[in-house]
C-alpha cells in the first residue's frame, strides 16, 4: 500500500471515530427570532395614493429583511417606491431592504414607502410578514397596524 493511500485510510478512520464518539457537532442553521411592528399609513386621492410604512424590529437583530403583504383589492398597484426594492406579483407585494437599511437591531426601525394606484377601492393591507414570518397576529411581541 502506498503512503498516500495509507494517509487517506487513516483520515477516514479518524473521522469515523470522532463521529462515533460524538465529537463532531451537528451543524444547524441559526435563525433570528422575528418579531415586529408595522405601521401602514396612506394619503389617498381619486385613483392614487402614497403609502408610508414604518417597520420596527422587536426581535433579534436582523442583517437583512423582506417585508411582505397582500393588497385586499385586485385594482391596487405599486407604481414607484423608495428606501426598498419593491416588487408586485398579482396582489402580493414585497419590499427588500437596501444596503444602507438592512441591519435592524432590536428596537430599531426604518421607514419605507411607495406611490400606488387603485381602481374601485383602496383598502389597507391587514397582514404583514418579515422574512416570511407573520408580523403580529400570534406573536405577543409584534403587531401589524394600519392607521386611517
Amino acid at each position: 500500500m502506498n503512503a498516500l493511500r495509507k494517509r487517506r485510510l487513516a483520515a477516514v478512520a479518524g473521522a469515523g471515530l470522532l463521529a462515533a464518539a460524538g465529537v463532531v457537532a451537528p451543524m444547524t442553521a441559526a435563525h433570528a427570532a422575528v418579531a415586529c411592528d408595522v405601521v401602514y399609513t396612506t394619503s389617498d386621492w381619486p385613483g392614487g395614493f402614497t403609502a408610508n410604512i414604518t417597520l420596527r424590529n422587536l426581535g433579534d437583530p436582523l442583517t437583512g429583511w423582506t417585508l411582505g403583504f397582500a393588497f385586499p383589492d385586485a385594482g391596487q398597484r405599486v407604481q414607484q417606491g423608495w428606501s426598498a426594492t419593491w416588487t408586485q406579483s398579482g396582489s402580493a407585494v414585497t419590499a427588500r431592504n437596501l444596503d444602507w437599511n438592512g441591519n435592524l437591531g432590536t428596537g430599531a426601525s426604518t421607514s419605507i414607502g411607495f406611490n400606488g394606484t387603485w381602481v374601485g377601492s383602496n383598502p389597507k393591507p391587514t397582514a404583514f410578514t418579515v422574512n416570511g414570518v407573520s408580523c403580529g397576529g400570534s406573536s405577543l411581541r409584534g403587531s401589524a397596524r394600519t392607521v386611517p
